[in-house]
């Protein structure tokens, strides 16, 4: 009614005292064409027979600028990168093949169908091995009690396929990735993503490197359990062994709360004790379900993995104020 009136106000003229021009026809229309229910049903019924349309890399879509969304990335993540170098980065000898070959097709000689391209090889696996050695030593810093097996468990996670894709991908890595199939392939990809940490460490040093991994790696371990990403299939053993190492007391566990026990959902709670001490309590349907997470909680406590821990600290470190015998120094 609000869209007939405003054409009324438009159409009809005032003639005079009060008078109006009666000529106007005037008609409400539902602003919608007869036959787009008709065009609806037939494309969701080529859908349904098609299937869902093939994904096209942003590449080859309109209104795509390389150069312009490759300096993008690179002030989009506040980093200062070599354009050459992270240009190589995004080129993956999957796609120079594939593009060498097409040009075979269309008939060019060798030296037509050559491209004059360095692909990430070299960078993928500096970066590589530029993460590892970093996440390791991160680990051991943070977390000095963890075993060696435990820090391997904890690199492997964070270097994975899901993890790294998973960064990747947020950072728009996949649409400036060169590749030969759409979508890009997970170990394509998280070689790229190590390409682009190599191609920092070259262009902004390795103190960018460092910070880069820290900020986008390191921080998906905020809300992991340790035992999501370490498999532990005897925690009562790695427990004693660590009890051991330490010269402490074996482990004792005794019952401490039970209910339902004659029910088809019984709850137990079981305690760990050494030399008298409680170490830790973990409730389970069974009595070794109960026992075994309660070495998991005393796991926890003893590596300093545990749930209440102090939050990492990813702040930049502050200089030291200036002392007067160092302001003295300096100014003699």
């Amino acid at each position: 009614m609000a869209a007939c009136w405003r054409l009324l106000s438009r159409t009809v003229s005032v003639l005079g005292h009060g008078q109006v021009c009666r000529s106007v026809l005037l008609s409400q229309t539902r602003e919608k064409k007869r036959w787009m229910k008709a065009y609806t049903l037939l494309m969701e019924r080529k859908r349904r027979i098609e299937g869902e349309p093939a994904p096209k890399p942003r590449s080859q879509q309109p209104n795509w600028d390389y150069h312009a969304e490759v300096e993008a990335f690179s002030a989009r993540l506040k980093e200062s990168f070599s354009v050459e170098l992270l240009k190589t980065a995004f080129v993956n000898p999957c796609y120079l093949r594939s593009e060498e070959e097409r040009r075979r097709t269309l008939g060019l000689g060798a030296e037509g169908a050559a491209l004059n391209l360095r692909d990430n090889t070299e960078l993928r696996e500096h970066g590589q091995q530029f993460t590892l050695n970093f996440l390791k030593d991160w680990c051991k810093s943070s977390f000095p009690h963890l075993p060696e097996a435990g820090v391997t468990a904890i690199v492997s996670h964070l270097t994975g396929s899901e993890v790294v894709c998973d960064v990747a991908r947020n950072l728009a890595v996949e649409e400036l990735a060169m590749t030969a199939e759409f979508p890009v392939p997970q170990d394509i990809l998280r070689g790229t993503f190590f390409a682009v940490v190599g191609a920092l460490e070259q262009s902004s040093g390795t103190e960018k490197a460092r910070l880069f991994v820290r900020d986008f790696l390191v921080t998906q371990l905020i809300g992991k359990d340790l035992f999501d990403m370490w498999r532990v299939v005897n925690p009562m053993g790695l427990l004693v062994e660590e009890l051991t190492r330490r010269g402490t007391a074996l482990p004792e566990p005794r019952l401490i709360q039970s209910a339902g026990a004659s029910t088809v959902l019984p709850l137990y709670f079981v305690g760990l004790y050494s030399d008298g001490k409680l170490l830790a309590q973990g409730p389970g349907e069974t009595l070794l379900a109960a026992e075994e997470e309660a070495a998991r909680v005393a796991l926890r406590k003893l590596f300093g993995y545990t749930e209440n821990r102090k939050p990492f600290d990813f702040s930049p470190p502050q200089e030291k104020p200036r002392t007067a015998a160092s302001r003295a120094a300096a100014s003699g």
